[in-house]
């Protein structure tokens, strides 16, 4: 699936909070060292029951270690069960370099981060990296309890250590016996703040919606799950791709994915979640009317048209060229 990968130490397991551990990973050879963490990245853990799956890291400014948080899902496919249940200390495991699909703007006068329950770890870091840079930022955390919210005590730690810079709030279910007030919650800041959130669907949605309510315009999120898919719009007899790198041009079918259409022609391109949320296989577009279908690129990136994710994303046209 990916040329770009690593293997991994399983170093440690930890629990966080309920239902919540901690997998931390080093390198294989001790003297060695991973790709550094930037805020916001994340990297596929290739599971031994076939399943590779997205996990933000929570270590920023690190390459000795990789660290992840993981929710023990109940509607879970499989993944994060074989996190909890069978994962151990001392195995070995194929991971994803990190991708950044979410990356922190480390110069904005003011950033408002917001998380929902798991959503915490991509926030944490940029938490810890904005610390770190002295740079202000305002945590809005929300989870189901207390219990559930992992690392809250670190979170603590780090606005305590920069009052001056670091601010949190706090919103737990069965404390205020409502739903977060997001309008509320994200009102009064200047134009010129950043917001990001990370959580479930719902929340991301009413997040964009509070957002644009209140004028804001620079609004980050990630998705940790596609909401339901939309097939993408393409002619009726289906259309062409060029692929400039490799030489082929293969056809692609009504009601087939441009992925699958490569791999059926026998090219190697990056992919993992098939769900338009990883950015694995981000392609660059040469030329094209690509009908975008992800939940990673902005509407100034789908506007400029220069990449896709071919895992679901098609052509309106009767013809694409990529640089693949």
């Amino acid at each position: 699936m990916s040329s770009s990968t690593l293997q991994a130490l399983v170093f440690n397991l930890r629990h966080e909070a309920t239902g919540i551990a901690s997998v931390e990973l080093r390198p294989v050879a001790p003297a060695s060292a991973f790709p550094p963490v930037e805020a916001g990245a994340h990297i596929d853990l290739h599971l031994g029951n076939g399943l590779v799956r997205s996990y933000s890291l929570t270590n920023p400014g690190e390459s000795h270690r990789y660290v992840v948080a993981v929710l023990n899902d109940k509607r879970s496919r499989g993944g994060s069960r074989y996190v909890h249940e069978q994962l151990r200390v001392g195995q070995t495991l194929t991971i994803g370099a990190p991708r950044n699909h979410f990356r922190l703007d480390e110069t904005a006068p003011k950033s408002v981060l917001l998380a929902g329950g798991i959503g915490i770890t991509p926030v944490y870091a940029m938490l810890q990296r904005l610390s770190v840079l002295r740079q202000p930022a305002h945590l809005i955390y929300c989870a189901r309890s207390r219990a559930e919210a992992a690392f809250l005590a670190s979170v603590e730690s780090l606005v305590s250590a920069s009052p001056s810079v670091l601010s949190v709030q706090y919103h737990f279910d069965d404390e205020h016996g409502t739903p977060p007030d997001l309008p509320r919650l994200l009102a009064g800041h200047d134009r010129g703040t950043h917001f990001y959130c990370c959580g479930p669907g719902p929340m991301l949605d009413a997040y964009e919606r509070a957002c644009e309510q209140l004028g804001q315009t620079h609004v980050h999120l990630e998705r940790f799950a596609a909401t339901a898919p939309v097939a993408p719009s393409v002619p009726a007899t289906g259309y062409s791709v060029e692929l400039r790198k490799s030489g082929k041009t293969v056809h692609v079918a009504p009601g087939v994915a441009l992925l699958d259409a490569m791999l059926d022609a026998g090219l190697n391109p990056e992919y993992s979640c098939r769900e338009g949320v990883c950015g694995a296989c981000e392609t660059k577009v040469i030329a094209g009317d690509v009908d975008h279908r992800d939940h990673l690129l902005s509407t100034q990136e789908r506007a400029a048209n220069k990449s896709m994710m071919i895992c679901v994303s098609g052509c309106r046209s009767g013809s694409l060229v990529l640089d693949a």
